[in-house]
């Protein structure tokens, strides 16, 4: 059966299901007719009706009878819906008549609006009639007053409570909790509705895009990360080694005995105690819910012991392949962040609040969300992270002025507008990574690390990467050194008639830059006099998470995957990757917010930034993932460039390190192993590293007028970091002012300011060009 096929009975098993369970309001009738015949649950007390579904009909109910209760619940319904109801006065609970569960069970027929609000009234006033304990008492006060529904009595305009079926002003606890059953009773008719709704919109999505889905699932491995191998070492660790798992286990017990215990305590009146509290900086839990809220509460702690001792055990076990060890460590955290509470829609309590507010809109708008991504990842999941039709390149980002001066087939040259009357004499060249595109430098004028540069009199040129096609699979790491290093200072030469440059590499252009230098050392070409890294990598040997994703079962997979795809491969995988390292905030966020809040996306230029991403040509990736990361050979002196082996410490011209506290790409001790592989050498003496606060994006892209963070710098460069750090002054604030300041003494010379056009090279184009705007 295909997918289409098979979507229509699934749709009615799941709302059938879901309206025998729920408790909801009375709405329109305005569905298809109820089927007649016998009910599927007749242990059921009755089907609660979904919005824009009528109830089915009970199973013992005549024909005529049940056309007759059918058509008078439409009328009221419809009248319910036109007219606004007043709620019905609530009797003493001493005289509401004893009701057993056998003559509850018997009640079979759909209640009107009117009815239901009666009969919510006479549940509610039985729990009140019985004798609860003083534990349940506590908690219900407690819910009255806390987390979810609480929201209702301080908000009486939202969607939800325009809608209620009972409008009660905030009073006694009774009515608070009555309130509670009633959101609840609600929540549970509109999913009922959403799954109905979604049935028809997921099964039209696939009918038009089936091929485009078995495309994807075909091309797929079936593990290409092969967590298999890494979750096989760490069940013969368990194996191996039972005595700790058990002492783990017996850890583990008393931990749930601390929180059992002082739940219950809570219970009884007592203020929390927690047994266990979110790490500074977990933004999950951040709803005053998970800590007012009983259940909730009692939930989150279950989760954070329970991960606290899942991840930790996984990191005692005794697994002879560090390497396997470090990836079932990563795996492991990457299967805890997805368990947390705050994925499940019905545990989130912002989620509840939203659907009961919009009455289940913000979860079919997600579901809509969630099948555009798949149809704008072709089948994958291309989770959007900011607002794609807000940005348009040259318009409202990527804006500095500037003139492309020169191009071939991997590259265009853009040469920007000076805004000083005098400039340094060295022209100043960029090579961003070509992983993604070169704009971050250049987001907004009021962050634009470009447009600060030409404010301070540099005549800046930047490399603009092609996104290659299949065309273009054929190319080598050592074609992007040739004709996108070499040949770009050929051209910086023609258009200023400077021979020399001062040069810039980021994250992989570094590593790039790095290796051309290594070219150029042995070649004795010294057109480049100084040369600074941000977030820039030449040493691998710790390049923390990443190193677990180059082991050769994962490179054959990525292999095979490039070669489904014509040789390149797709930016959203290596977008994927990154996302990996830092998934609760790149991935998990997105999913709540886009998917279960139906959140339309931000307009944040630096996320949109970070979802337009390029391909990359086969051969470059697999050597550039080969050589550097798994090999390292470029810091073990064994790298070979057209058949030549590099020694980076031959390189003796002036570098600037720049590293990030909280790098997840490229950590700052594996920036400053690279900072040290050139201090050994002839460069020694001349080679700063500066440490800045935030990670590999934030780190380099902070404006000095922004005031944010701080950077850490010495002119020392120790054996160890840790001794760096020891020596380090930490100054507020921007690091950017640090590094001009630095070279403007290793880069001296003015002369007069130069335009595009005014050297040999004729503008070809305005920027940013047309290579940036192609799409992946």
């Amino acid at each position: 059966m295909t997918q289409a096929e098979d979507a229509t009975p699934a749709r009615t098993k799941r709302t059938s299901k879901t309206s025998d369970a729920a408790d909801g309001p009375a709405a329109p009738a305005n569905g298809p007719p109820a089927p007649k015949g016998p009910a599927k649950s007749p242990k059921r007390s009755r089907a609660a009706p979904s919005i824009g579904n009528p109830a089915r009909q009970p199973a013992k109910a005549s024909a005529a009878k049940a056309s007759a209760k059918s058509t008078k619940a439409k009328m009221t319904s419809k009248t319910s819906d036109e007219t606004p109801q007043t709620p019905s006065p609530k009797k003493p609970a001493a005289t509401k008549a004893p009701t057993t569960k056998r003559a509850a069970k018997k009640v079979k027929v759909r209640k009107t609006a009117a009815k239901k609000a009666n009969a919510s009234e006479a549940k509610a006033s039985k729990r009140t009639s019985r004798a609860p304990s003083s534990a349940a008492t506590a908690v219900a006060a407690r819910h009255a007053g806390a987390g979810i529904a609480s929201k209702k009595a301080t908000a009486p305009t939202s969607s939800f409570g325009d809608a209620r079926r009972h409008a009660v002003a905030p009073a006694p606890d009774s009515d608070k909790h009555e309130s509670i059953i009633e959101d609840f009773d609600a929540l549970a008719s509109y999913l009922a509705d959403v799954s109905g709704k979604s049935q028809d919109v997921i099964a039209e999505f696939f009918g038009k895009n089936r091929e485009i889905i078995e495309l994807a699932q075909g091309r797929r491995p079936a593990d290409p990360l092969n967590i298999g191998e890494a979750y096989k070492e760490m069940l013969e660790g368990f194996a191996s080694d039972p005595a700790t798992v058990l002492q783990r286990q017996f850890e583990l017990w008393g931990d749930y005995a601390k929180l059992i215990a002082n739940t219950t305590r809570r219970f009884s009146g007592e203020p929390p105690r927690p047994a266990i509290e979110p790490a500074s900086g977990d933004k999950r839990f951040r709803h005053k819910a998970w800590s007012e809220n009983y259940v909730l509460d009692f939930i989150k702690q279950s989760y954070l012991i329970t991960s606290k001792w899942l991840t930790s055990t996984v990191e005692q076990l005794d697994i002879s392949d560090e390497h396997e060890k470090k990836r079932a460590e990563f795996f492991t955290r990457q299967f805890v962040d997805a368990l947390a509470p705050t994925n499940f829609p019905m545990l989130n309590p912002e989620v509840v609040e939203a659907t009961i507010e919009s009455r289940g809109e913000n979860l079919m708008k997600g579901i809509r969300n969630f099948l555009e991504d798949i149809d704008r990842g072709h089948g994958d999941l291309a989770i959007r992270q900011a607002d794609l039709d807000y940005f348009k390149l040259g318009e409202n980002i990527a804006t500095t002025p500037g003139k492309v001066v020169f191009q071939n087939e991997i590259m265009q040259l853009i040469q920007y507008d000076p805004t000083t009357e005098k400039v340094a004499r060295r022209p100043l060249l960029i090579f961003p990574p070509w992983i993604n595109k070169f704009y971050i430098l250049d987001l907004q004028p009021s962050n634009s690390f470009i447009k600060w540069m030409v404010d301070q009199g540099r005549t800046v040129f930047v490399v603009s990467w092609v996104n290659p096609g299949p065309e273009l699979a054929h190319k080598t790491f050592e074609d992007y050194i040739e004709q996108g290093c070499f040949e770009a200072l050929t051209a910086v030469g023609k258009a200023t008639g400077e021979r020399d440059v001062d040069a810039i590499g980021y994250c992989i252009g570094g590593t790039m830059l790095a290796t051309a230098l290594g070219v150029m050392a042995r070649k004795g070409d010294d057109r480049i006099r100084t040369a600074t890294f941000l977030t820039a990598q030449a040493d691998f040997s710790a390049a923390g998470d990443l190193l677990l994703f180059v082991d050769d079962a994962q490179l054959d997979s990525i292999e095979r995957q490039m070669d489904a795809a014509g040789g390149v491969l797709e930016g959203r995988a290596m977008a994927t990757t990154f996302n990996m390292l830092r998934s609760n905030d790149l991935i998990w966020q997105f999913v709540i917010d886009n998917y279960m809040m139906g959140k339309d996306p931000a307009r944040f230029d630096l996320l949109f930034w970070n979802s337009d991403s390029t391909r990359m040509p086969k051969n470059v990736h697999l050597y550039y993932l080969r050589e550097f990361y798994q090999k390292n050979a470029l810091a073990k002196g064994e790298l070979v460039i057209n058949g030549e082996r590099l020694d980076l410490q031959k390189v003796a011209i002036p570098m600037f390190f720049q590293a990030g506290e909280t790098d997840h790409i490229a950590p700052h001790q594996s920036v400053y192993n690279t900072a040290r592989l050139f201090a050994d050498g002839a460069a020694k003496g001349k080679i700063v590293y500066m440490l800045a606060g935030s990670g590999h994006i934030a780190g380099v892209i902070n404006h000095p007028d922004k005031n944010k963070y701080h950077h850490s710098v010495s002119r020392a460069l120790p054996a160890t970091l840790d001794e760096w750090k020891a020596d380090a002054e930490r100054r507020p604030g921007s690091w950017w002012r640090y590094w001009m300041d630095w070279l403007d003494d290793v880069s001296p010379g003015r002369t007069g300011a130069r335009t595009p056009g005014d050297g040999d090279l004729a503008p070809i184009e305005d920027a940013p060009g047309a290579y940036v705007k192609v799409q992946s």
